[in-house]
């Protein structure tokens, strides 16, 4: 066996071997959320160059804040409904993507297209086509009149659709990893106990997806909470706020109106929400991995 001194030194080595990349994450990732809780606790107006400790003055003016509680309703409505649907379309589509036919590698590079191109080009495209005076929407319903982007009760509905349009491959591609994780045998034994398509599906695959499926609502709920450059690119948070998240109010606050100091309590609150989020799911991941 090798002595405690042995061990001790192995144990230094690691350390100092993964100190380094510590190091990068401190700088990178604590030392911003450190610096924006530190501004957060003062009344800090760029533009005036007032700049005072205020304590958690910021976070009571939050909590009685109206636009901040209507930011995150549409928040949490635009990552619920935008989360469902993706989950909806995106499981048909990795069953298809899985079955075995010419061209299958064609249309599995072809559905990664619209993941692959850049949000704000995307945005802007269909920027274009929710035009009310040339876009294509409207010309499809037969010359419709509808102001997709400047109606409080089209505008957030058509930034879902955007954000659906381009991450339910990125979903399908996860539940696609599912897919391929079952083994053939189960379907086999499964066809010859005379079980249906739908049994299948329902006794099989759902089951022995449901982690892959966790995983990927996980990964797009704290992406869609976060959702900025899409929205800001079709709305800017308009008309009326009624597309303001989050992220995008923070920004105005930050950026637009100088104010610095509530700007970083809005972003500090905005990432507290990210990462309840992710220890919400997080703790039922491993409830549902306990009970495999």
């Amino acid at each position: 066996m090798r002595g405690a001194g042995s061990q001790a030194r192995e144990r230094r080595q690691a350390y100092l071997l993964v100190a380094p990349a510590v190091l990068v994450l401190a700088v990178v990732a604590l030392y911003p959320v450190l610096a924006a809780v530190w501004l957060s606790l003062h009344r800090f107006i760029l533009v005036f160059g007032e700049r005072r400790f205020t304590g958690l003055e910021n976070y009571v003016y939050l909590m009685g804040d109206a636009r901040f509680w209507s930011a995150l309703g549409n928040t949490a409505y635009f990552t619920a409904v935008a989360v469902t649907v993706e989950l909806l379309l995106a499981v048909p589509l990795a069953l298809l993507l899985n079955r075995a036919f010419p061209g299958r590698g064609l249309l599995r590079a072809s559905v990664l297209v619209p993941w692959a191109i850049p949000t704000v080009v995307s945005a802007r495209l269909w920027a274009w086509m929710f035009n009310p005076d040339y876009g294509l929407i409207n010309r499809m319903l037969g010359g419709a009149e509808i102001n997709w982007l400047g109606a409080p009760g089209y505008a957030l509905h058509a930034a879902i659709l955007v954000d659906v349009w381009k991450t339910t491959p990125f979903v399908a591609l996860l539940v696609l990893a599912g897919l391929q994780g079952i083994a053939e045998d189960l379907y086999k034994a499964a066809r010859v106990d005379g079980a249906s398509g739908w049994r299948q599906f329902r006794s099989i695959t759902l089951p022995l997806l449901k982690p892959a499926l966790l995983l990927a609502v996980l990964f797009r709920s704290l992406d869609a909470f976060r959702v900025f450059d899409a929205i800001y690119v079709l709305t800017e948070g308009g008309p009326a706020n009624t597309t303001e998240t989050l992220s995008i109010y923070a920004y105005k606050t930050l950026m637009r109106s100088g104010d610095f100091g509530y700007g970083s309590a809005l972003s500090v609150a905005t990432f507290l929400c990210v990462v309840l989020l992710a220890v919400v799911w997080l703790r039922w991941l491993g409830r549902e991995e306990g009970r495999r």
